[in-house]
């Protein structure tokens, strides 16, 4: 296990010092999400940032001597470092050096499990490395005497625009490969739509317990084991969106997404990334915020929650705020509802699973009429869509047909309308 250095630093136009301290924290547990032991860390308030190395030379020197007591392998800076900036600061601390949006990538490319969300990882890893190969040739020559196209440039000068132009190539094929799932993703998608079943997607800052609120809603509602999510208590635990039909008895059907969780700085590579995944959060009827409730800095997680869904343009989108873990929270903060848009509850023992469905039910119940049919006996595919997709209260065989008093969507009302009867 490789052992890090954290070095952070607070700009006094930036950060104040609650904010600062926050994403320290933070880093620590971004450390121990990537397989890395923090040994140690380095703090420093500045009016601006070195254009050169970031910190000051006094600092960078402390680094140094830090780096070599503690026999740390690789510096992590919480701030986002210039390809400048990273090559000064690699030769003067001779140790690898890697910055938040570095650390995130990585993270991201060990967690990836579908050919997607490793393309989309990819993808934007190599827009970050694209502007700092310029350094990573340093032992070659960057210039030389040859004649023909290449006649000023070295060995170095030349491996970098090989590379770079394999970067390049790479980076459109794989592109080009998201195009074609985001094709299928959004054919899906239509499909899903043209179905008239509502969508709610859960939403939230990273380890808040979408996971978790997932599999208790497939427990209480599916009981199927196979359709659980990976679930574990660690930040981005999972990248995949997943879409899991949740089927009440009494109540109408509904499609359940569990998205990629925010975080504060998440790198802009990252979301457009990502973008085609989170359109399952921007296409949603209505939105589960989870928020984990027994973090001291819940509502700084809601504001960046709510910041990333405007990058998104889902900030219209309903809302249920659903306040996880209250029940670490001591005894006056049991789970409960307040009002119709806030629960507090606990998705681990359950508690509230069930007022948040009424919750979910009645924020979707205006997309829903009650209608009776008279289905002829021809159309029994009629018959079961219903009996799937809506909820069937009565069920009459007569002479010319089944006859079904239901509450069903508005498009399925309208889409059946000619077996409609008062």
């Amino acid at each position: 296990m490789d052992r890090a250095l954290i070095v952070g630093v607070s700009i006094a136009v930036g950060r104040n010092g609650q904010s600062f301290a926050l994403a320290m924290d933070e880093m620590i547990s971004l450390v121990k999400a990537c397989d890395m032991e923090p040994v140690g860390r380095i703090e420093q308030s500045m009016e601006c940032a070195n254009t050169a190395t970031y910190i000051g030379a006094g600092k960078v020197e402390e680094t140094a001597n830090m780096v070599r007591a503690l026999e740390a392998d690789i510096v992590i800076f919480d701030n986002g470092l210039s390809p400048i900036q990273l090559r000064n600061l690699t030769r003067e601390l001779d140790c690898p050096v890697m910055d938040r949006t570095a650390l995130i990538l990585e993270i991201f490319s060990t967690r990836a499990r579908t050919r997607e969300a490793k393309l989309q990882v990819e993808v934007a890893r190599l827009q970050y490395m694209l502007p700092r190969l310029v350094g990573l040739h340093d032992a070659l020559s960057r210039q030389g005497g040859a004649s023909g196209a290449m006649s000023n440039k070295g060995a170095g000068e030349k491996k970098l625009e090989l590379d770079r132009r394999r970067l390049e190539q790479r980076l459109t094929s794989m592109k080009r490969e998201l195009d074609s799932i985001a094709g299928e993703r959004d054919t899906q998608r239509k499909k899903r739509a043209e179905s008239g079943i509502p969508r709610v997607a859960l939403v939230g800052y990273t380890n808040a317990g979408k996971s978790t609120l997932m599999n208790s809603f497939l427990d209480e509602y599916v009981d199927d084991e196979e359709k659980k999510v990976y679930e574990e208590d660690m930040l981005f635990a999972t990248l995949d969106t997943t879409v899991r039909r949740i089927s009440p008895s009494d109540q109408n059907v509904f499609l359940l997404s569990d998205t990629v969780g925010f975080i504060s700085n998440l790198p802009h590579n990252l979301v457009k990334a990502f973008r085609s995944t989170l359109e399952e959060v921007r296409e949603a009827d209505l939105l589960i915020q989870v928020i984990d409730y027994s973090d001291e800095n819940y509502m700084e997680h809601i504001k960046v929650t709510e910041e990333t869904l405007k990058e998104l343009g889902a900030e219209k989108i309903p809302m249920i705020y659903a306040f996880n873990k209250a029940d670490l929270c001591g005894e006056e903060k049991v789970p409960s509802v307040q009002g119709d848009d806030k629960i507090y509850m606990s998705a681990k023992s359950k508690d509230g699973i069930k007022a948040l469905m009424m919750l979910i039910c009645g924020k979707l119940s205006k997309r829903y009429q009650e209608c009776s049919f008279v289905i002829p006996y021809k159309r029994g595919d009629i018959v079961c869509y219903l009996n799937d997709n809506a909820v069937v209260y009565r069920t009459e065989y007569r002479e010319d047909g089944v006859y079904m008093e239901t509450n069903v969507s508005r498009i399925d009302a309208a889409r059946y309308e000619q077996f409609m009867v008062n």
